[in-house]
């Protein structure tokens, strides 16, 4: 019975990140339109930091008020995550978007899981498997060939465009890493809130408090920026959060790459979009690794869901 739980679990974390990407790709499509009709990366940010945090606000202080409780000494580490990870990561991604090609942003993003292995491997022992090495190589390439990045006159690139893209995939990789280490105590719904809470504060600080709720927007604009706070931010995130959960920020990452061949799909289906037989062959590589990736794997236990259950049995039991 033990077995065939595990096994769900590993299962649904994969569904919950895969669920996550497609969300993603959908808020990227959603942000560049923003873009094209005259908002800044400073303001959609802050448009979808303070929306996506006062909606889960909301959600949870009616529907599951524990989940709000903290312990006072855990603040600093909801704000490293908060500023570090979440506020980090969405600003130098759509900085990116804003200053060089869609795909090269998109590129230097997913190099993320890179830096989440790595960081594993050296100092949290993370104990690499072959599937994990070609699952790498495999998802990186798939990306490189789905977005056309062989298209790019990297000469000509903006070199702003090329450090934010950098620093998007640093950023992706500390929210991952971060996030992990606060399931091993606290729910991941609870670690996704006071990351928000924190990333709205510093985008309201850094850019004028709520300046860009005072524009006349379209109805369309206003509906693409509720998309983006809410189906963009708290969803995806909480999915990816709860895939970390249970199968690690490692695998989580790399199951994210679907997020470029979800947006290439979404452009070939609703902006007649065409893909070239070395895009089709990226992304049908990114989706065999993933599902390499999948095959034949226990439920680890160190996941933060398994530890945390751990804890609470022990508990239970004094």
């Amino acid at each position: 019975m033990i077995l065939i739980d595990a096994s769900n679990s590993i299962k649904r974390g994969y569904a919950y990140v895969s669920i996550a990407a497609i969300l993603w790709a959908v808020s990227g499509s959603a942000s560049k339109y923003l873009f094209n009709n005259g908002l800044s990366p400073f303001q959609v940010v802050q448009l979808r930091t303070t929306i996506s945090f006062v909606g889960l606000l909301f959600w949870l202080s009616f529907r599951h008020p524990s989940l709000l409780r903290i312990s006072p000494r855990d603040s600093i580490y909801f704000l490293l995550l908060g500023i570090f990870g979440i506020a980090a990561a969405q600003f130098f991604y759509l900085f990116a978007i804003s200053k060089i090609n869609v795909a090269a942003a998109i590129l230097l993003h997913y190099t993320g899981p890179v830096f989440v292995t790595l960081y594993s491997v050296v100092f949290a022992r993370y104990k690499l498997r072959p599937a994990t090495v070609i699952a790498i190589l495999g998802t990186l390439t798939g990306c490189f060939l789905v977005v056309g990045a062989y298209n790019i006159d990297l000469l000509g690139v903006n070199k702003a465009g090329i450090i934010g893209g950098l620093l998007a995939a640093v950023a992706f990789a500390t929210y991952s890493l971060l996030s992990e280490y606060g399931m091993r105590k606290y729910n991941p719904w609870t670690v996704l809130f006071y990351a928000l809470l924190f990333a709205a504060l510093i985008w309201n600080i850094l850019h004028f408090p709520l300046e860009a709720f005072f524009h006349a927007y379209s109805p369309v604009a206003w509906w693409w920026i509720f998309f983006i706070g809410v189906l963009g931010t708290i969803l995806p995130f909480g999915f990816y959060f709860e895939g970390i959960n249970l199968i690690r920020s490692t695998n989580a990452s790399i199951t994210a790459t679907l997020e470029p061949i979800t947006a290439g799909a979404l452009s070939f289906l609703f902006l007649k979009e065409t893909m070239g037989p070395l895009q089709i062959l990226g992304g049908v590589l990114v989706i065999a690794s993933i599902i390499l990736l999948q095959r034949k794997q226990d439920m680890d236990e160190n996941a933060p869901g398994v530890i945390r259950s751990q804890i609470s049995g022990n508990n239970r039991g004094r």
